[in-house]
């Protein structure tokens, strides 16, 4: 059953990195194009910090940050003590959204942004991002609404 989650996690990195090779290859640096007017455009930005570009420059600690973070996602996806899918599912997006960014910083030295939200102010962001979000909630609705009600079914 873990295969089915690695293989979750590999999707997410190749749609990631097959968008941002599409947008690197394809727009010029700021360069934005509407996607769905007025819902979200692609805007090519280069991020060199975390999220929203903080500590910009510090490859040393985002790549210690994401070794650590790789590791914890694997050990929750091989060990037995959470047998739930939506917590597997959530740590596969973000285990998926952990190495995408890592590929840019590594290859690249920043992290490519394109996904801007015309509705609302917010900041750019890429699949990568979005898996992680979504991975991170998914697991702490399970952590606050299903663990323990599993722990008292068991």
């Amino acid at each position: 059953m873990q295969f089915l989650y690695l293989i979750i996690s590999l999707l997410i990195v190749i749609s990631d990195q097959t968008l941002k090779s599409f947008i690197a290859g394809n727009y010029k640096l700021g360069e934005s194009h509407q996607v769905l007017p007025h819902i979200f455009s692609f805007t090519y930005v280069q991020n060199e910090g975390a999220a929203w570009n903080i500590l910009p420059g510090q490859m040393g600690l985002f790549y210690l940050i994401s070794l650590i973070a790789i590791i914890v996602c694997l050990y929750y996806l091989f060990i037995k003590k959470f047998h739930s899918k939506l917590f597997s599912t959530g740590v596969a997006l973000v285990l998926g959204g952990i190495i995408g960014n890592l590929i840019d910083r590594i290859h690249l030295k920043y992290v490519i942004d394109m996904i801007q939200v015309d509705f609302i102010q917010f900041n750019i962001f890429n699949i990568a991002d979005s898996a992680i979000t979504v991975g991170i909630i998914l697991v702490f609705i399970y952590l606050l609404f299903f663990d323990e009600s599993e722990k008292n079914n068991a």
